[in-house]
């Protein structure tokens, strides 16, 4: 796996990493949220690249959502489309993060 990331990383100029996190509804890191970290942290140490962690909480909530009013979408489409966008949606979240004369590349 790390060296399908760092091939696609190199591939694409990529400069850092964005991992979702699995935090418990409350904020603390349950047993997934640390696996998430120890993961990430191995992650970033064999691929050389930056990594942070983003809050994944109601990330497929927020998809689900939009794909129900905006898309009209059946519950089969959204399962395939939800994993996928949810991780745009953290990214996204991410980027809009950034300063705005900070450019993320």
């Amino acid at each position: 796996m790390v060296t399908f990331i760092r091939a696609v990383a190199q591939e694409h100029e990529v400069a850092g990493l964005v991992v979702g996190v699995p935090l418990s509804l409350d904020g603390s890191f349950g047993p997934a949220a640390q696996a998430s970290r120890d993961w990430t942290l191995e992650l970033s140490a064999q691929t050389g690249l930056p990594a942070c962690l983003w809050d994944e909480r109601l990330s497929s909530s927020a998809v689900n959502r939009m794909l129900i009013q905006e898309a009209d979408l059946s519950r089969a489409r959204r399962a395939e489309a939800v994993d996928k966008l949810a991780a745009a949606y953290i990214l996204q979240a991410a980027l809009d993060s950034l300063p705005g004369d900070l450019t993320p590349f």
